[in-house]
Parts: structure tokens; C-alpha cells; sequence
């Protein structure tokens, strides 16, 4: 590995030393590039160019860190101040969702309903126990890829 990469470098040197070599050779005979004449206009540059529109400033970006943004969503009434039901009311309609009866009291069966159904609806011929084929029925759906950039 290490004669590879002294001879990309011996090379490089090389070409570098060379092209010191020939510009310095060029000026010293007077050829620059100022005194030689200009090539004839050819038809495809006598075509005139479209005029391209000036762009707009790009847009700023967003000074905020990642955790000012987290904080911005929790504070609602935007006081810069996370109260309590601020910080309760996400969870409240998760929470409404479990909660089967409406009670306000959330029992084991209630939170572990969800889980029972996805068994239940997994367990094709109902004997009560999943093989690896029906298990493989209750896989979670994979998320989409986030974009890398917003483009």
C-alpha cells in the first residue's frame, strides 16, 4: 500500500514540476496570453446568450437549536412558560384512547386492549397461540425514509 501511495505522489510531483517548468518556459519567451490574437468569432458565439433573472437572497436559517424548538411546541399559549396542562395535553387524547369505559381510571385490561386485538387479529386458526407465520403478521409497517434534505 505504501509503494502505491509514493507512486501517486511521485507522479504528482512530476506533473507539477513540469507544468512549473512550461509556464515558466512561456513567459520567458514572451508568449503570453495578453499578446496573442484573438480566434475569429465563430456562428455559435455570435448567437447572443439568454438573460438569466437575478435569484432572490436565499433564505435564512433557522437560528433556534433543536431543544428551543421542542420547547416552542410544548408552549402553546407561547408565554414562554410550559404550565402543566401544557405539558398533560398530548397525553390526554392517548389517554381518552385507552381509557375503554370513560372512567378516568385506566385498568391493565383498557392499556393491554390494543396488544389483545393485534393477538387476536394475528391468531388465524384461533387456537390461542401464534405460530412463526401468523407472529410475523403483527411486524410494525416500516416508516418512510425522512428526505435528507428539503430540497
Amino acid at each position: 500500500m505504501a509503494r502505491i501511495v509514493a507512486g501517486i505522489a511521485a507522479v504528482l510531483l512530476l506533473i507539477t514540476g513540469a507544468a512549473l517548468l512550461l509556464g515558466s518556459n512561456a513567459e520567458a519567451t514572451g508568449n503570453r496570453l495578453e499578446d496573442t490574437p484573438a480566434p475569429p468569432p465563430t456562428e455559435e458565439a455570435s448567437r447572443v446568450l439568454p438573460v438569466i433573472p437575478e435569484i432572490g437572497e436565499p433564505p435564512k436559517a433557522d437560528p433556534l437549536s433543536k431543544e428551543e424548538k421542542r420547547f416552542n411546541r410544548m408552549d402553546k399559549d407561547r408565554n414562554d412558560q410550559i404550565s402543566l396542562p401544557e405539558m398533560v395535553q398530548p397525553r390526554r387524547s392517548r389517554f381518552a384512547s385507552l381509557d375503554l369505559d370513560g372512567d378516568g381510571v385506566l385498568r391493565f385490561e383498557e392499556w393491554a386492549i390494543t396488544t389483545i386485538d393485534k393477538f387476536e387479529g394475528a391468531d388465524a386458526d384461533g387456537d390461542g397461540i401464534l405460530t412463526r407465520a401468523e407472529y410475523a403478521t403483527t411486524a410494525p409497517k416500516p416508516r418512510a425514509p425522512k428526505p435528507k434534505c428539503s430540497c
